[in-house]
């Protein structure tokens, strides 16, 4: 003992602050032991009432803010920031936004589109998937989303269950069209991905984009009044029945795009895009998510197991987007050299 311990003795804290110690430090403890995420998860659900609490105030206000208005904003503010990639070959920003106005321009000029009408889109994984989307949005349209994987009845029942004026078709599905124009209603427009066509009646866009003006169309016609107002139709697969529409707004597609951003992603971030676009999980979670974060996305025609850790690794991808069996066939994949 020092000398003048005995003159300044230590306090001695109340009983009470030990077994406060010990409580902290059990239950400190208990949530490691059995909610080891819960931080993370309190502060991903602070961040999801946040975005909630934003979007509840443009509503109130009457600020139609869309995922649509944010990508063109985009494309001003960064203009060569690779939005996406596809097989080797980056479509900036800019390069995205002109080529959809090519788009809108084009079914300006050649149709009668009215705000409101509703388009089918039948196509695959490719860069024009992504322009016709947003080209047709820009002119106000509702843009029906067609899985390629369903044939001749089940296809037919899609067509005519969303009623479009026009059907757009991607030149590697040709001959899906042939199988159901001739039971296709004569009132529906056919467009295919090409710039000549052996089908009667059948019109072709790739040409015409190229003589197409880049100007913006008419903000009036893209503009949205109401966020809860339909902006596109998604399908289910049909596994127990013929397919049904689920009818999406750009409330939820504004909810959808910010799921990445509340995992904590970035603008930094490069997104590997595998599953089918006329999926919501590619289209509203992926796409959805990239322009609202600003980032890039790596578009995949069709998932591959065996190039999928090959192509993360070239293109230096940080955030991968999965359903659950995708994990069962990466993990089924043979050990490769140099790829951990």
């Amino acid at each position: 003992m020092r000398a003048w311990d005995h003159l300044y003795p230590l306090p001695v804290p109340p009983s009470w602050v030990s077994g406060a110690a010990v409580g902290i430090f059990s239950l400190h403890f208990i949530q490691k032991l059995l909610f080891p995420y819960f931080w993370a998860d309190l502060r991903y659900l602070l961040k999801v009432l946040t975005y909630g609490l934003r979007m509840e105030m443009y509503r109130l206000q009457g600020r139609a803010v869309t995922v649509l208005d944010k990508f063109v904003k985009l494309a001003e503010r960064q203009p060569h920031k690779p939005f996406l990639i596809y097989e080797g070959t980056v479509h900036t920003y800019r390069d995205v936004d002109r080529r959809s106005n090519r788009i809108a321009q084009v079914f300006l000029q050649h149709e009668a589109l009215k705000k409101g009408d509703t388009v089918a889109l039948l196509m695959g994984n490719e860069p024009d998937f992504i322009h016709v989307w947003f080209g047709l949005a820009k002119l106000g349209c509702v843009v029906a989303f067609l899985n390629f994987n369903v044939r001749f009845r089940s296809l037919l029942h899609c067509v005519a269950s969303c009623e479009p004026k026009i059907l757009v078709v991607g030149a590697d599905l040709l001959g899906t069209l042939e199988e159901i124009l001739p039971k296709l209603q004569k009132d529906i427009n056919v467009w295919i991905m090409a710039k000549d066509s052996t089908f009667p009646s059948v019109h072709t866009l790739l040409d015409k984009i190229e003589a197409a003006p880049e100007d913006p169309v008419p903000v009036n016609r893209c503009s949205a009044n109401n966020l809860k107002s339909p902006v596109l139709y998604i399908f289910t697969s049909g596994t127990t029945g013929l397919p049904k529409a689920a009818v999406i707004s750009n409330f939820q597609i504004l909810k959808g795009a910010a799921g990445l951003w509340a995992f904590g992603a970035t603008s930094e971030d490069i997104i590997y895009i595998t599953l089918p676009l006329y999926h919501s999980a590619a289209s509203l979670l992926g796409i959805g998510g990239c322009i609202e974060l600003g980032a890039t996305c790596v578009l995949k025609k069709k998932f591959s197991a065996s190039q999928f850790w090959s192509d993360c690794r070239r293109y230096n991808v940080t955030v991968i987007q999965y359903i659950g069996e995708l994990c069962r066939y990466l993990c089924n994949q043979p050990v490769v050299s140099g790829i951990k």
